[in-house]
């Protein structure tokens, strides 16, 4: 049976447009010939008619004018023919297809999401989501039995769309974005901490280079010292600068330590 119902679609689909096509170009064929013979470039049809016993003269030219204009009239009315022919195609070729679903069902669902249905009760809530999508724009050529199988998927993730409401999900966003912003701050102090440890470490080192270097020079100061006093009979002198020399160094060598 469904071998025979195609069949016979595919005969009628043919049909119609062969009809079209001769019409069309039949209403062509006859507005061009007419206006040919009115200005002299063919020939009216000849038609002999009689009326009460009397034959009508020009009858071919009246008849062939009254058909041109019934012919042009008709042309008028060929593409609101198209248009129902596309409808009644569009209504036998119709499926519920799974892209025109998802796209009615985001809709809802974003709808949903911005807290846009209130009604509480099964069948109220599916109603109000029906009427949304029948007034949606982009979604005024869907057929109706699509919008109600969106607007009960809608009905169903309702839960979820109010966990992911976008009020909550903006909030979670400015959170998070707070959050980067605070680490992004710890993060730059933390740089300026670390320059600044670098510089004090460097510094120390610095201070204790020269501190190295202020010890070696005691130390060989005192060594000539002790080279030189001796042999100017500077003994006591030479125990007291030494004394001097060595509470310099152990106050030096602390600090070096340090």
């Amino acid at each position: 049976m469904s071998t025979v119902r195609a069949l016979a679609h595919i005969i009628t689909y043919l049909a119609q447009r062969l009809a079209f096509a001769f019409f069309l170009v039949g209403a062509l064929g006859l507005f061009g010939a007419t206006v040919m013979a009115a200005v002299g470039q063919w020939s009216w049809i000849s038609l002999s008619v009689l009326y009460d016993g009397q034959p009508i003269e020009n009858a071919g030219m009246y008849a062939q004018i009254a058909l041109t204009v019934l012919a042009v009239g008709l042309c008028f009315f060929l593409p609101g023919n198209r248009r129902i022919m596309q409808l009644e195609n569009s209504h036998r070729a119709f499926s519920i297809g799974m892209d025109d679903v998802a796209r009615a069902y985001a809709a809802v669902h974003a709808a949903d999401r911005a807290e846009t249905f209130r009604l509480s009760s099964e069948f109220d809530a599916v109603r109000e989501r029906l009427a949304y999508l029948r007034d949606h724009p982009d979604l005024s050529t869907l057929e109706p039995s699509l919008l109600e199988v969106a607007a009960q998927m809608s009905h169903i993730s309702r839960e979820l769309a109010q966990v992911y409401s976008d009020e909550k999900i903006s909030r979670a966003r400015n959170f998070l974005k707070e959050r980067q912003q605070e680490v992004a701050l710890f993060n730059e102090r933390l740089d300026q901490a670390k320059g600044i440890t670098t510089d004090l470490k460097h510094w120390v080192h610095e201070v204790e280079l020269e501190e190295s270097v202020a010890v070696a020079q005691l130390e060989r100061l005192r060594a000539e010292m002790q080279e030189i006093l001796p042999e100017l009979g500077m003994e006591s002198q030479i125990r007291t600068e030494q004394t001097a020399l060595d509470n310099t160094i152990v106050d030096l060598q602390p600090k070096a330590a340090e």
